[in-house]
C-alpha cells in the first residue's frame, strides 16, 4: 500500500500551485471533494499532529455558514468537523509514513521542498 499520500482541493489555486512543485510519481493524490478522507485516515493524520485542530482550517467558509466560534471548539469537535466536510482539512496535507506536511504556509512548504530533495 501507498504510505505517501497527498489530500488537496481542485478548486484551491494555492493547492494546485503547491502540487505543481514536486514529482508526485508515487504519491497517491487525492482529491478531498471527490474523496473525502476517511476517519483511518484522519487517525493516521492525528498521530502525526497529535491535534485535530492542526488539521483544521480556521479559513473554511463553513464556519460561518454553521455560525461556529472555533475558540470554543474542543478536539472532538474538530475531529467531527473534519470528517463531516471536506473544506474543513487544512490543505494540501502531505502524508508519509514518518512525517506530516499541512497547509501552504511558507514553513510548511519550505519543510516539503527539504523532504523532496532528500528524496532525490
Amino acid at each position: 500500500m501507498k504510505m505517501n499520500k497527498v489530500f488537496y482541493l481542485n478548486t484551491c489555486d494555492t493547492c494546485r500551485k503547491i502540487l505543481a512543485q514536486f514529482d508526485l510519481t508515487d504519491w497517491e493524490v487525492r482529491e478531498i471533494k471527490k474523496e473525502p478522507i476517511t476517519k483511518e485516515e484522519l487517525d493516521e493524520m492525528y498521530k502525526k499532529t497529535k491535534s485535530y485542530e492542526a488539521l483544521f482550517s480556521k479559513k473554511s467558509t463553513q464556519i460561518k455558514a454553521r455560525g461556529l466560534d472555533v475558540k470554543s471548539l474542543k478536539e472532538k469537535d474538530f475531529k467531527e468537523l473534519l470528517l463531516d466536510h471536506y473544506t474543513f482539512l487544512k490543505r494540501p496535507v502531505f502524508l508519509t509514513n514518518k512525517e506530516i506536511f499541512v497547509g501552504n504556509d511558507k514553513k510548511n512548504i519550505e519543510s516539503l521542498q527539504k523532504f523532496f530533495e532528500m528524496k532525490t
